[in-house]
Order: structure tokens, then sequence, then C-alpha cells
């Protein structure tokens, strides 16, 4: 039995934040982590004959100072900063993101342009006054021709599901701030800006816009480097990481006020934890499975469904294929749903001057046909 005051169940981001900080300020901290060899979630980094993968594109951006300081804290030397450059593919034209306005209208043409406007216009005359679909929220924020052309194939491949099916919670937490108005007065603010100069776009409470940033911090060799020092860090701040180690049952004694908690490593050994506290960042599904006594919520959890994805990194013989980080891809006709150039997060995760690298991020559940 291993004594401690924390146990933190998961060595992602989440649970090595937690250890980071919790281990500085001398607290004994226990970390256990599933996998044998990688710490940070899909927030690691992948590497093949020295090129590296970001599983996902984790650009560092946040409008609160104490995250930024944490970020430059667990990692002084190794940011660098990158502009931020994303594009649609739509019905074989490529829009930028965010919208330019006289792109936009070239590539859709008048008629569908003024279609989308009056669209647009009729959403705000008759709005769904409660909506509770992504599909609603957006055709409120967008009109429904916009919503069709720029959101509904995109989500659906994502999620394998229906817009109708989307809370419009969801809808509002991912695009806060963003709708028709504030994107195109981005797009003409951009066009009359002078040359090199940047800021964030504002909604109309002032809050920068996520979705519209033009240029993000990231660790010079991928997300990973941020995880594998806060690893170390870790360590060296007296922690213990058990890695290849699954939470198997945890169990609170009322008498005594600490955990117990059991976890099998790869070898088969069992591993047994007391704690004043646990940290949990499992997926809760899991989670709640591994309690002894099953909370009411157990049956909601075991519901719970997960959306898997799959990343093939392709080497291409030409260098510099696109700027972009990332090419959304809106086109129905094909299971990709977008497109990373690992180059253009940072030069150093490709290490040939005369290849490209690219990640085809395909979206799928486990067990079925793209899966397996």
């Amino acid at each position: 039995m291993t004594e401690c005051d924390v146990l933190v169940v998961g060595a992602g981001p989440a649970g090595l934040t937690a250890s980071y900080l919790l281990t500085k300020e001398g607290v004994s901290t226990q970390v256990i982590e599933a996998d044998p060899h990688y710490v940070g979630g899909i927030s690691r980094t992948a590497s093949y004959k020295d090129f590296r993968f970001d599983i996902g594109g984790h650009r560092f951006f946040s409008k609160s100072k104490e995250v930024v300081d944490l970020w430059n804290e667990i990692l002084p030397q190794d940011f660098i900063d990158r502009p931020r450059m994303s594009r649609i593919y739509y019905d074989g034209k490529y829009y930028s993101y965010p919208l330019k306005a006289f792109e936009a209208l070239g590539n859709l043409g008048v008629i569908e342009s003024a279609m989308c406007v009056l669209s647009f216009l009729y959403k705000q005359a008759f709005p769904n006054e409660k909506p509770e679909t992504f599909h609603e929220w957006v055709s409120n924020q967008f009109g429904e021709r916009l919503f069709s052309i720029f959101f509904r194939t995109y989500t659906e491949k994502v999620w394998g599901m229906s817009c109708d099916e989307i809370s419009a919670d969801w809808a509002a937490q991912r695009i806060k701030g963003l709708d028709l108005w504030s994107a195109m007065s981005n797009a003409l603010r951009n066009s009359i800006k002078p040359k090199g100069f940047k800021d964030g776009t504002k909604a109309n409470d002032g809050e920068v816009i996520k979705t519209l940033i033009e240029s993000f911090k990231y660790p010079r060799l991928g997300p990973g480097m941020m995880w594998d020092a806060a690893a170390r860090k870790t360590r060296e701040q007296g922690g213990a990481i058990h890695m290849g180690t699954k939470l198997m049952s945890l169990s609170f004694d009322t008498v005594r006020s600490r955990w117990t908690v059991t976890a099998q490593c790869e070898t088969g050994e069992i591993l047994q934890f007391s704690a004043r506290h646990v940290i949990s960042s499992a997926p809760m599904r899991e989670l709640v499975q591994a309690f002894t006594d099953k909370p009411r919520c157990a049956p909601a959890a075991e519901a719970l469904r997960y959306r898997d994805f799959i990343t093939v990194a392709v080497v291409v013989d030409k260098p510099d294929l696109f700027p972009d980080n990332w090419i959304y891809i809106h086109e129905p006709s094909v299971k990709v749903g977008r497109i990373q150039n690992f180059r253009s997060w940072s030069p150093e995760m490709v290490p040939d001057e005369r290849l490209a690298c690219l990640g085809l991020e395909y979206f799928c559940f486990e067990g079925d046909g793209l899966w397996t």
C-alpha cells in the first residue's frame, strides 16, 4: 500500500498540470497512467523517423494570464509564435477562415451569396426563439443556407450524428460570440488594416473570439514537449508517475476519510494506494465503473459514447504544399475531415526541407467500418 496525499488518475494535460502544481507545493502526489509509454493523452507528440505528428492540432492560446504564465513556467525556452491560417474546402474551392468577404462572394457567386444574405436576414426577422439544437442555433446566427454550406457537413463528419441531435448549448460554447455580422466586420477590418497589423477580433461584449485569432504559441517540437516537461518536473519535485498502470477500483473509507485505489500494471501486478484526495482525468465512463459503491449516475455514465479519431500521416516528396495549419474538408463526397500541414505548425516537425508531411484526419466510432 502506497500512502500519499493526492492520487491523480491520468497523465494527460489536466492530470499533469495538477501533479506539477501539487508537487511544486510539496504535496505528496502519485500519478497512474494507463498508457505504457506516452504522457499527454492525445496532446502528446507522436514521431516516425524524426517526423513529428500532432494528434488533432493543439494551439496554445488563452485569454487567462494565469494559464499563459503556467505554460511559460513549465516550458520556458521552447515556445514559438506561429501565424494562424486555415481554410475551408467546399465544392472544389477554398474559402479563407476567418471569412474574407470578397473571396467568399467570388467563390459562391453573386446569386448564391445573395441567397445566403437573404437567408440570414430571414432568420434575423424570424429566429428560433428557443433554439434547442446545433442546427437551430447556427441557423439563427448565420442563416439556413450558410449553415448547410459551412457547418452541417463538417460537424456531422466530426461527431457522426445529425446536427439536429447536437445540443444548442454545445454550439453556443464552441462558436461563442461569432455570427455573420462579426465575421463580416472582421473581414472588412482585415481588408483595410495596414499590412502586418494584427489584433484579436472582439465580439460585442469585448471578448476576443478564439475562432478568429490570427496567431498562437506552439512548442517547437509539438505539444508533447509541454507534457513531457510537466512529467519530468513532477518527478523532480518528488512525485511519482506509474506508466502502464490502469485504474481498477476506487473506494472511500468514511471512518479514516481516505480513498483506497487499486490499479493494475501491464505485467499483471496489482498496486494499491491510500490517498486523502483523488483527482481523476479518466474518461467519465471508466471512472464511474471503477467505484466499488456505484453512484446513481452509473447507468448514465455507461450510456456515454465516445467518438474516435484516426490520423493518417503522409510524407510527400514535395515541399510546402500549402501554407495553412490545416484545411477543413466540407466536401461530403470524401470521408477525410481535416488535413494538417505539420510544417506550418512548426518547421522542426518535418526534418527534411525537401519533403512535406500531412496529417489526414478521420472521425469514426471504435468498431465501425472505417475503424476496422
